[in-house]
């Protein structure tokens, strides 16, 4: 009888890569998860240190901005740098 091997309780997302709906490993040297593009909504909170339904409400109202690629809605480096921004400014301006 095959024992049934249960999955990683957590992955090191520098082994895989985004494709499609689940993570695929890399072949050979992976990026790291800073050194993509482009990144789901799940990991640009990571990133921020935020809460995923914390992020969903900042792109709700407009602060944290995305793009769409069909369905999937995407962050890129550059608005979780614009945002970090944002932050900023409010901090100095209070």
């Amino acid at each position: 009888m095959a024992t049934a091997q249960t999955p990683q309780a957590t992955r090191d997302l520098t082994d895989f890569h985004s494709g499609g709906s689940d993570l695929m490993p890399v072949e050979g040297a992976a990026p790291s998860l800073a050194e993509y593009r482009l990144h789901r909504v799940e990991d640009a909170a990571v990133f921020l240190r935020i809460k995923r339904t914390k992020a969903y409400e900042e792109i709700r109202l407009g602060r944290l901005r995305t793009v769409r690629i069909g369905r999937r809605r995407l962050v890129p480096t550059e608005y979780i740098d614009d945002y970090v921004e944002l932050l900023k400014r409010e901090a100095e301006a209070a």
